[in-house]
């Protein structure tokens, strides 16, 4: 029996590597039902001032298509809280890159209070979506 019953990540997923497929599988491992957030175009403009390179409805649709996602929804800005109280996950699934990060520092303490997991996963080392961007440059 897995641990946790609902469980919930996000992020842009541009570039899809197996950086991302190692968090969705290790996700998986530890939850019955798997909920996958993906930012959208507009939100990964505001907050890295750029857009991705493969489309939201691209990236939403290779989610889809992974086997360790149940089910994939939009990511329409940050507020980790606000999905908890849409989706009543019981733990959320984050590399460990945002571990002390004044963003999951004040979540950790919020998901605290209503009961709520969250797990850091290991980074994977020397794979990213901005360094496979940098590695086409170069090529």
């Amino acid at each position: 029996m897995k641990p946790y019953k609902l469980g919930y990540t996000t992020g842009v997923f541009d570039l899809f590597h197996v950086g991302h497929l190692n968090i969705l599988k290790k996700a998986k491992e530890q939850c019955e039902l798997l909920i996958v957030g993906v930012s959208t175009d507009e939100l990964v403009m505001k907050y890295k001032n750029k857009y991705p390179v493969i489309s939201h409805e691209d990236r939403m649709t290779i989610l889809e298509g992974i086997k360790y996602v149940d089910m994939v929804v939009p990511q329409m800005n940050r507020d980790k809280f606000s999905a908890w109280e849409h989706y009543q996950f019981d733990v959320m699934f984050v590399g460990d890159d945002w571990k002390g990060n004044a963003l999951f520092n004040e979540l950790e303490d919020k998901f605290h209070h209503v009961g709520v997991d969250i797990v850091y996963f290991p980074y994977t080392a020397g794979v990213s979506s901005t360094k496979l961007k940098q590695k086409m440059i170069k090529v």
